[in-house]
């Protein structure tokens, strides 16, 4: 079993944030250098907030980084409350409770459905373009995220891996509610998270800079990487 080192778990201060994504990269890769991760690991960074923290982290781990395309299912009248992702290859993760205590019916469902598998197919067209997407098969992946709420998104990121035969998959997440591996349903060692505040308030509440991450700079950072690796 590996061992969990000591920065898996929130610190003593709840009110510490992050400067910015960048910051809380370098943060989450210094916790990650005490795991085992194997001779070749892959970093995939859920577009598009969580590309900028996988960067630091993928450089400071000298890994492969790509992206993993997952898109929240927003309910229709909050769009930032979760009820649901989609992620590349057309896999579904709905969160039931949500939907039915938005009042959420099918008919909206599938609306929000369709305009997000339109918005997944744009982003890896964006991200990727004619590059294969990297092998997965065998290889330690570690998924990051630049906070995680309701766990939608990354419950269907890693069941996308799962399908694709990951042979261990790891969580990075510089913020996330208490409990994240038990609703991930992975082994604790297996998600690290630097933040896990008591009254958690989202995600950005725990920057102090969070603004948006445009397509651009998920290019240039996957460009960059892939510039460096040669």
């Amino acid at each position: 079993m590996t061992d969990v080192p000591p920065a898996t778990t929130a610190p003593a201060d709840p009110a510490q944030r992050f400067a910015d994504r960048r910051a809380a990269g370098r943060a989450l890769a210094a916790a990650l250098r005490g795991l085992h991760l194997g001779s070749d690991p892959l970093v995939l960074g859920l577009p598009r907030g969580g590309v900028p923290v996988a960067y630091e982290v993928a450089h400071a781990l000298g890994a492969e980084l790509d992206v993993l395309v997952v898109r929240k299912l927003g309910v229709p009248q909050q769009p930032e409350l979760a009820m649901g992702a989609i992620a590349a290859g057309g896999v579904i993760e709905r969160n039931p409770g949500v939907i039915a205590q938005a009042g959420v019916g099918e008919q909206a469902l599938r609306e929000v459905l369709a305009r997000e598998q339109k918005e997944c197919l744009r982003r890896e067209q964006v991200y990727r373009g004619d590059r294969p997407p990297p092998r997965l098969q065998g290889r330690t992946v570690l998924v990051v995220d630049d906070g995680v709420a309701t766990g939608a998104t990354m419950r269907a990121a890693l069941a996308v891996l799962r399908r694709a035969g990951a042979q261990r998959l790891v969580v990075a997440t510089p913020v996330a509610p208490a409990g994240l591996a038990l609703e991930l349903g992975l082994p604790p060692q297996d998600v690290v998270v630097l933040l896990q505040p008591r009254n958690f308030g989202g995600v950005g509440s725990l920057y102090q800079e969070f603004g948006q991450t445009g397509d651009e700079e998920v290019r240039g950072l996957l460009a960059r990487m892939r510039a460096e690796r040669c």
